[in-house]
C-alpha cells in the first residue's frame, strides 16, 4: 500500500512539472504572467525615448487576444497619440491622456486571434514633448 501511495505521488508531481513546462516555454522572450481565463500572458516592457516607460501585454482568452498597452510618464494631463497593430493591421488609433495618481494611461482591447503567430506592435507619441514609446511582442 505504501508503495502504491509513493508511485501515485511521484506520478502526480511529474504531471504537475510537465504541465508547467509549456507555459514557461511560451514566453517568447517575455515574462510569462499567471494564467487567467486563457493561455499564459506574454509581457514586454522598456524605456521610451525620454523618461517614460511602456509595458505591452497579450494573452489568449476564449479564442480572442486580450491586448494591453500602458505608458507611465509620471506627469498628469499630457496627451498621447496611440497606434496599435496586429501583424501590421491597425486595430486601435486614438488619443489618451495621462491620469492621476501615477501619470499613466492604458489602452485595452480584445481582438481576433489570427492563425499562426500574432505580432502585436504599439506606439505612442506625446503631443507636447515629442517623446515616443514603442514596443512589440509575439504570441
Amino acid at each position: 500500500m505504501r508503495r502504491l501511495v509513493r508511485v501515485a505521488t511521484a506520478g502526480l508531481i511529474g504531471a504537475m512539472v510537465l504541465g508547467a513546462a509549456p507555459a514557461a516555454l511560451a514566453s517568447h522572450g517575455g515574462r510569462v504572467a499567471p494564467r487567467s481565463g486563457g493561455g499564459g500572458a506574454i509581457e514586454k516592457s522598456g524605456p521610451c525615448s525620454a523618461a517614460s516607460t511602456w509595458k505591452l501585454k497579450a494573452k489568449t482568452d476564449n479564442g480572442l487576444l486580450e491586448v494591453e498597452f500602458e505608458v507611465d510618464q509620471n506627469v498628469v494631463g499630457d496627451v498621447w497619440n496611440v497606434v496599435m497593430k496586429d501583424n501590421g493591421t491597425r486595430f486601435f488609433r486614438g488619443q489618451r491622456t495621462t491620469q492621476a495618481p501615477g501619470g499613466s494611461f492604458t489602452v485595452r482591447r480584445r481582438i481576433a486571434n489570427q492563425s499562426g503567430t500574432d505580432t502585436i506592435q504599439a506606439r505612442a507619441k506625446n503631443q507636447s514633448t515629442g517623446e515616443i514609446c514603442q514596443g512589440s511582442l509575439s504570441i
